[in-house]
């Protein structure tokens, strides 16, 4: 499989629904305790982008993208409607958003992330396909200028700095990004009829990871 740096159509994407799965195994015990745990380290996300299908020439452009994509084959960029800021989904980015790193006067790669943080628990999830032009950067809250002082790895989220950041030096990041997915199903199934019914296809998605 190749990832097919494309993105999605933005407007039906952004009235699609979806979000995050996470799988939890659950042992009952004889007492009647559960044992849980978790085998993914990170939640998968699933969308259905047949909730922004308003129109046929919709329908038109998605099957054009489900061919080009040649079913689950191919994986691409899709906008999440509700999580693809560094930011509240009400706010815009801003460089201080997310902890990206703290400077060693030695490491000039850090890897994007958007931390997840509930009470005393954080969970980081790593941003690999950022929209470009999204990102701002700070070190110890200096602004930084992409081309000059960083530049972006747009396909895998790596800023890797033009000069070592200074150790101790805090550095953070804003940024807009998109969410690695394939299709989930090899087989588009529309019925005019039931489009005009106000029926509502299915067009399954799934994020990808590496």
């Amino acid at each position: 499989m190749t990832f097919h740096e494309t993105l999605f159509p933005l407007d039906i994407a952004l009235n699609s629904e979806g979000g995050p799965e996470r799988r939890t195994d659950i042992v009952t015990l004889a007492s009647g305790h559960e044992v849980r745990n978790s085998p993914w380290a990170m939640a998968r996300r699933r969308y259905n982008a047949g909730y922004g299908v308003k129109s046929l020439s919709d329908i038109e452009t998605v099957i054009s993208f489900f061919e080009a994509r040649q079913g689950r084959l191919h994986a691409f960029r899709f906008r999440d409607p509700f999580d693809h800021k560094s930011s509240s989904i009400l706010s815009d980015p801003a460089a201080s958003d997310q902890s990206i790193g703290i400077g060693d006067g030695e490491t000039t790669i850090f890897l994007l992330v958007k931390s997840y943080v509930q009470g005393g628990t954080t969970v980081n999830r790593r941003i690999e396909k950022p929209v470009a032009g999204s990102i701002a950067i700070e070190v110890n809250g200096a602004a930084m200028a992409e081309g000059d002082d960083f530049d972006v790895d747009y396909t895998s989220g790596a800023i890797t700095f033009a000069a070592p950041p200074l150790e101790g030096a805090a550095i953070t990041a804003g940024f807009i990004f998109d969410t690695p997915v394939r299709f989930d199903t090899d087989q588009l199934q529309i019925s005019l009829a039931a489009f005009r019914a106000g029926d509502i296809p299915s067009i399954p998605m799934i994020e990808v990871y590496g």
